[in-house]
């Protein structure tokens, strides 16, 4: 009898609403489907999960959806159910600054062979990432059992971003096909955008000068489409509309969908001109989509987040014209600090093609690196054992 594919733990615990559990949750189906690993994905919060599957259940302690087995995890299951019946994993992946528990620390520990021990980290396109990114943390009690830090990010020495082998193909296949653009959009608001319409997908997390931004799009010249999934962005979108009827108000058509799973979400990046995305998740899906996109980034109360913010942006706009690079810029930096984004936008907006090029050239040159499913395959099988 053939022996079974290593078993890896993923541990996740719910910090930034959606984006912690979709990641987790796209790393754990790519590391089945693509790498043939039995992945156990333990969870604190299967709600949220709920929302980006639909099918997943959210009071079930266990279930399997596309390969994974997914677990809850919480206080009352953190010593029983996680090492008693299933053992220690041979790979054990803390995702986001997340701890394994004590008892199973210990229970690895013991184990022998030591699982492999990972500490998947935030996303950064901070220059020190390089230089942290594989580097081993023996624990201060329990040595020799080490944890190694692999850290996803934008060049070739750090660990990569999602990507399934076969995102790219669906999105060129997707656009490129008016037919399943118009399919999608029927399907989502129960019609199509105006022709020559700007299509905008707005997504944000409150306090985002949502209404602001619409305020100024109003002033373009020609027809706006925005769609904004349910959450800050649909809310602010509505009250902006204030009763006007048909959802719009002058040249701008607002329409509030209901929140969508990852892969209706992809195809909204794919199918709209613009894309407004917060977190991690939709912010590495909105450059994989090939568009312009503007970032709200998680805010953290030190202030650490606009250090990561400047240090994106100097790694995106390098190579751009310095006027586009510098609208960019300018809009990105108003809609974070939740000011004068009504300034930005005119000069964003009418440099917005040459950013389309932009973001093309961009993802492409993202999908010369090896993905992060990949990479972290390769790290624990070829380089930690």
């Amino acid at each position: 009898m053939a022996a079974l594919p290593e078993r890896w733990d993923l541990f996740c615990r719910v910090v930034d609403n959606y984006g912690d559990v979709a990641v987790a949750w796209r790393l754990a189906r790519c590391l089945v489907r693509e790498h043939g690993k039995r992945v156990r994905l333990l969870l604190d919060d299967l709600t949220i999960l709920a929302r980006l599957r639909p099918d997943a259940r959210a009071a079930a302690d266990r279930q399997v959806l596309d390969g994974v087995e997914i677990v809850r995890w919480d206080a009352s299951h953190a010593a029983s159910g996680l090492v008693q019946g299933d053992g220690v994993a041979d790979v054990v992946v803390e995702t986001f600054g997340c701890d394994t528990p004590e008892p199973y620390v210990a229970a690895m520990a013991a184990r022998s062979p030591h699982p492999r021990w990972i500490n998947l980290e935030y996303l950064s396109a901070e220059d020190w990432v390089e230089g942290s990114h594989g580097l081993p943390s023996p624990h201060p009690r329990l040595a020799p059992l080490t944890r190694h830090f692999f850290f996803p990010g934008f060049t070739a020495r750090t660990g990569g971003l999602v990507r399934e082998r076969d995102l790219l193909a669906r999105r060129d296949a997707f656009q490129a096909d008016r037919g399943a653009q118009d399919a999608f959009w029927r399907t989502l608001t129960g019609s199509l955008p105006p022709d020559g319409a700007l299509k905008v997908s707005l997504f944000g997390y409150a306090g985002a000068p949502f209404e602001a931004l619409l305020e100024a799009m109003v002033r373009r010249a020609g027809p706006v489409w925005v769609v904004a999934p349910a959450g800050a962005a649909g809310a602010a979108s509505t009250a902006w509309l204030r009763g006007q009827p048909r959802g719009s108000r002058g040249a701008v058509e607002v329409l509030a969908v209901d929140f969508l799973d990852q892969d209706r979400y992809d195809e909204l990046l794919w199918a709209c001109d613009l894309n407004f995305v917060r977190g991690e998740d939709s912010f590495v899906r909105a450059q994989w989509a090939a568009r312009p996109f503007a970032w709200h980034i998680y805010p953290t109360e030190d202030g650490a987040h606009w250090v990561k913010l400047a240090a994106f942006l100097a790694r995106y706009t390098a190579g751009m014209d310095r006027d586009q690079a510098a609208s960019l810029t300018t809009l990105w930096e108003c809609w974070n600090r939740g000011e004068s984004v009504a300034r930005a936008w005119p000069a964003f907006a009418a440099g917005l093609a040459a950013v389309t090029a932009h973001a093309e050239d961009w993802a492409a040159r993202l999908a010369t690196q090896p993905d992060l499913a990949t990479q972290l395959a390769d790290f624990a099988d070829n380089v930690l054992k």
